[in-house]
């Protein structure tokens, strides 16, 4: 059931939340500077995100951390994995 639920998902649930998206329009210019600011931070974002998270977890994991012990780590972790996305964008 589990494998159905997936394809019936990707068949018909994502296409339709990508043609949702698709057809919005935005109407103030600070929409359209936020969406185009996400637009341009996600694929920096996508690819540096990973060996930060890989390191949390080891971290997290190898040092028992709890998670008021790791929440501020993790606060700071994305915010500085967010301004070297947007370094990285810029520069």
């Amino acid at each position: 059931m589990n494998g159905l639920y997936d394809s019936l998902t990707v068949i018909f649930i994502f296409p339709l939340i990508i043609y949702i998206g698709a057809n919005g329009k935005n109407k103030s210019k600070l929409t359209n500077k936020i969406c185009a600011f996400l637009g341009d931070i996600s694929y920096p974002l996508y690819i540096i995100h990973f060996p930060f998270i890989y390191l949390y977890c080891a971290w997290v994991f190898d040092n028992n951390i709890t998670i008021s012990q790791g929440i501020w780590v993790g606060t700071g972790l994305l915010i500085g994995t967010l301004l070297i996305s947007y370094l990285s964008l810029r520069l």
